[in-house]
């Protein structure tokens, strides 16, 4: 596993570590297939990606443990019959990450790559990251199971500057749901319950849309399942016209300052909508779910780029002055320490 330590100290008043420990989304499956080998920067590693030809998916650091070059196919490594080739000097590694191969000399067994371990949920696969090496402290679920009922999953993805605790906080912070997303009768549903790295809230909601010159309502109700501050299932029901949703909201932090957000939306297919066009009863029940898939993911882009604007330039206030419309966000700041090993050593030395 990755033992380095990355990025710029906090702030010691009001910032944070720019990486707090957990799992984070690193590609879909599909694209890593598309694409054959990926490079990209993630938790302040550069990282590459690839599959090899019996399904097993290889994230390492992107650096040859022979001479130190980078492997990404930006400077020519490439994967040939399953196996990552350095650009530098032929040194072929297989997905365990050990070097199988040279073209000159037998391959050492010492030479072998730096490995993150790996989830994968519904074709979506995740990395474990810790400043300190540790191995994974908890583990993401098993996730929803697949089905013919459920469209293809939607991918949406944005960067911006930001904090990925900070994007995690909107499962919780009830208020700004309608002063920012105009969501009226907001209310939470039960209590905040936390267990270990696992959060859950749920509350229900109306929204006003205008289709056509004409105002519709839809009444919506959102159960909330958090791990850690990278991963958001959020299990949707319009109730209006009886649709059913399911919606990721995945944040990793690229490097110090950005993070990617990326929002995965699937709805269930529709037999008989409540409301016939609202529901798009006119299209064929194949393709109502998909192009509802697509609706929904562009409203929800748009509500992210609202909260965009603000995250950006937004400075954490460790001490905030909540009041008592806030609800669970100070039982969240409390969740979320134990993402950061490093600041509890510090206050505890």
């Amino acid at each position: 596993m990755i033992t380095k330590t990355n990025g710029r100290s906090p702030d010691p008043i009001d910032g944070l570590p720019p990486f707090p420990e957990g799992w984070y989304f690193i590609a879909s499956r599909e694209s890593i297939l598309r694409e054959k080998l990926i490079e990209k920067t993630w938790a302040g590693e550069e990282i590459i990606v690839w599959c090899d030809p019996g399904g097993r998916i290889c994230v390492a650091d992107a650096k040859c443990p022979h001479l130190g070059s980078h492997l990404g196919p930006s400077v020519g490594g490439k994967v040939r019959d399953g196996c990552l080739v350095c650009p530098f000097h032929g040194f072929e590694f297989d997905a365990t990450g050990q070097c199988v191969a040279t073209p000159n000399a037998p391959a050492p067994r010492a030479a072998k790559l730096q490995l993150y371990e790996t989830k994968e949920i519904l074709g979506m696969v995740f990395g474990w990251w810790s400043s300190g090496g540790r191995p994974p402290q908890w583990q993401l679920p098993d996730g929803p199971l697949p089905g013919a009922e459920w469209c293809k999953l939607g991918y949406r993805t944005l960067r911006f500057p930001g904090h990925v605790q900070q994007l995690a906080e909107n499962s919780v912070d009830f208020g700004h749901l309608a002063y920012v997303h105009g969501y009226s009768n907001v209310a939470p549903v039960g209590s905040l319950s936390v267990e270990g790295a696992y959060l859950r809230s749920s509350f229900e909601f109306k929204r006003v849309r205008r289709v056509a010159g004409i105002d519709v309502v839809h009444e919506v109700s959102a159960d909330t399942h958090v791990y850690g501050l990278g991963y958001s299932f959020v299990e949707i029901h319009e109730t209006s016209i009886d649709m059913r949703v399911r919606y990721w909201v995945l944040s990793t932090p690229v490097d110090s300052e950005h993070v990617q957000l990326v929002l995965v939306n699937q709805v269930r297919r529709m037999h008989k909508p409540r409301k016939p066009i609202m529901g798009l009863r006119f299209l064929p029940v194949s393709l109502r779910h998909r192009v509802m898939n697509q609706i929904l993911l562009s409203q929800q882009r748009r509500d992210v780029q609202q909260d965009v604007v603000i995250w950006e330039r937004m400075r954490y206030r460790r001490q905030p002055r909540l009041c008592r419309a806030d609800g669970p966000i100070g039982a969240y700041r409390r969740y979320c320490r134990q993402f950061y090993p490093e600041l509890a050593v510090s206050e505890s030395s």
